[in-house]
């Protein structure tokens, strides 16, 4: 099929321009890309818009088809389709963007297609301005001034002014929007998870304006913390910074910002709503990797890698009977820490033993056929420790403290407090004493009494008692017998004398031996107790049943360790604020120890 394409373009001066080229095929492309048979530069024609070709496949049939290619449709005389059926000899008008195709044919020519482009013609755009909403307004620079005056007033101007307005003898309150108006427009970023509570209350940080967050604001809510180290030290034993991060730091001081070793040195806010990340290793070992190097009176040992170049473990023990604190050692082979207890580990354990064999006689008590480690220790509530070992619910299934029987029911021996348990076996052996003497003086029948030198009355006295002259015979129970070599207190408890008089030593359960370390029972309940606590070899409760590194390191290697190895760095068991000093000496931040002291009241 033949097109003759005529394009008829103007002037400046209005003159026409007319160019006619034939194009051979069936097909004709129409579109805004250079490989179309028609381009149209027009930003309202797509690359590939539209096709014309014959409607039927038959030659004698002259009807044209016109179809768009894209999602854009085109103009059909005057309205918009996606497809056209026409015929040219009968003269149709395709409109595409601002280009119209007039077609025309002639009984034996070529389909003729003319190109026009429809411009705009002068004066319209100002014929419709005076119905556009800009010829009611300012022009576009004085839009653009009060726009800028506006941001200006309404977030610089009245936040500034309510800030150095605001009552300062009021402390903020996390849980109320601030005094600040429209703050928050300035803030960089969406608080961290523990300040989220924060985001509406700007000046609870930033105290004074233009200036970064001070440590003592910060100290406000975190009084309980305490530096790592006293902060000239630690800079010392992070060593020297290079020349230009001084004058970095030089220029932050001068702006407000404080020095090295500052809270925000490290706690960087507004970097999105999430948890602080645990500190890396490489930034523990910055300092503590040759740290004895740059602290040449430092105790502490170098550390870099758990897995490779770390110090063997510091416990607190007590290393001789009666001593009341602890001291901080290096862990050795064979180490014991004396608590005041008689308890041999191992005969409890061993099936064969006669301990053993009564526990199983036990049957209420659930024990199994050998007694193992959870039948006295047990978890705490948070399972993030074992609960110190009472003797009442623990251990008085076998070594029972029953000294008697009255209407109420048994009676025990009160544990834990010497004069206490001292005074029970006082009033059992006065009620047995008195019953003696009650069932000796009851009344005699009249009759068989007899009178002795001096006494009054004689048998005239109805109800009159004869008491026994005889001498009263002392307690089946020696008191005294209780804290002798044999007692019963010296089956678990050291015997000692305090002021010459008979007593035990204090008792102290220590179940927490790393003070600088944190460790949780928790994460290794997959284990058996005796891969790290060899208690069914211990005969002596003073035998300290702790593992050392190398056990440690079975499974916990450096921070960069692969499967099967657990990464542990050095957040996993380290914490980088110590517990403070203003808290109280029993406080579980500073120390796990739980000490039972065998009272001496009533002595």
């Amino acid at each position: 099929m033949t097109f003759l394409i005529r394009t008829i373009d103007f002037t400046a001066a209005g003159r026409e321009i007319i160019r006619d080229r034939i194009h051979e095929g069936d097909t004709l492309s129409i579109g805004r890309s250079a490989d179309n048979d028609l381009q149209l530069p027009d930003l309202a024609v797509e690359q590939h818009h539209a096709t014309i070709a014959p409607a039927s496949e038959h030659a004698t049939d002259d009807q044209l088809r016109a179809a768009a290619v894209g999602t854009l449709g085109f103009g059909h005389d005057g309205k918009t389709v996606t497809q056209a059926l026409f015929d040219p000899a009968t003269g149709t008008e395709l409109s595409f963007g601002s280009y119209r195709f007039a077609f025309s044919k002639e009984a034996e020519g070529p389909v003729t297609i003319t190109q026009t482009q429809i411009t705009e013609k002068a004066g319209d755009s100002d014929a419709l301005a005076g119905f556009a909403l800009a010829s009611a307004l300012p022009s576009k620079r004085i839009m653009a001034w009060i726009g800028m005056a506006a941001i200006l007033v309404a977030f610089l101007a009245i936040p500034v002014y309510s800030h150095l307005t605001r009552d300062r003898s009021e402390t903020p309150d996390p849980d109320k929007p601030g005094q600040v108006t429209m703050d928050a427009s300035w803030s960089t970023g969406a608080l961290s998870s523990a300040h989220h509570t924060l985001e509406d209350n700007c000046e609870a940080c930033h105290v004074e304006p233009f200036q970064s967050v001070q440590d003592s604001t910060c100290l406000t809510c975190h009084e309980a913390i305490d530096d790592h180290a006293e902060i000239p030290r630690q800079l010392t034993g992070a060593g020297p910074i290079s020349q230009a991060d001084q004058v970095q730091w030089d220029i932050a001081e001068y702006l407000g910002k404080e020095g090295q070793g500052s809270c925000t040195t490290c706690h960087t806010e507004h970097e999105g709503k999430v948890e602080m990340e645990p500190t890396t290793q490489a930034f523990c070992a910055e300092c503590h990797d040759g740290m004895d190097k740059r602290l040449s009176d430092t105790k502490l040992g170098n550390a870099g890698d758990f897995g490779k170049d770390h110090p063997q473990f510091k416990v607190r023990v007590r290393t001789g009977p009666g001593q009341l604190e602890p001291t901080r050692m290096v862990m050795t082979k064979g180490m014991t820490d004396y608590n005041g207890m008689i308890f041999p580990h191992d005969i409890h354990l061993d099936a064969g033993s006669g301990v053993t064999r009564m526990a199983r006689g036990l049957g209420a008590k659930g024990y199994g056929k050998t007694l193992v480690c959870a039948d006295c220790h047990t978890y705490t509530e948070d399972k993030d420790d074992f609960a110190p070992v009472n003797m009442e619910e623990d251990c008085a299934a076998c070594h029972s403290l029953v000294i008697g029987r009255d209407a109420s029911g048994f009676r025990s021996l009160t544990h834990g407090d010497v004069g206490k348990a001292l005074a029970d076996l006082r009033n059992v052996a006065g009620a047995s004493v008195g019953a003696k003497r009650a069932a000796i003086s009851r009344p005699k029948p009249r009759g068989i009494e007899r009178k002795r030198p001096g006494q009054i009355g004689g048998a005239s006295v109805p109800g009159r008692r004869y008491p026994t002259f005889g001498k009263p015979r002392a307690s089946l129970i020696a008191t005294n017998n209780i804290l002798s070599r044999t007692g019963v207190c010296a089956e678990c408890h050291i015997r000692t004398t305090v002021n010459g008089r008979a007593d035990l030593m204090p008792v102290f359960q220590s179940d927490y031996y790393l003070v600088k370390g944190r460790f949780t029972h928790e994460a290794h309940t997959e284990e058996t107790c005796s891969t790290c606590h060899a208690a069914d070899s211990s005969s002596s409760s003073a035998d300290l049943l702790l593992p050392d590194i190398a056990v440690c390191r079975d499974c916990h290697l450096g921070e960069d360790a692969k499967k099967p190895a657990v990464a542990s760095g050095c957040a996993m068991c380290h914490q980088y604020h110590p517990p403070s000093g203003k808290l109280p000496l029993d406080h579980p931040a500073r120390t796990k120890d739980k000490i039972a002291l065998l009272s001496r009241k009533g002595r």
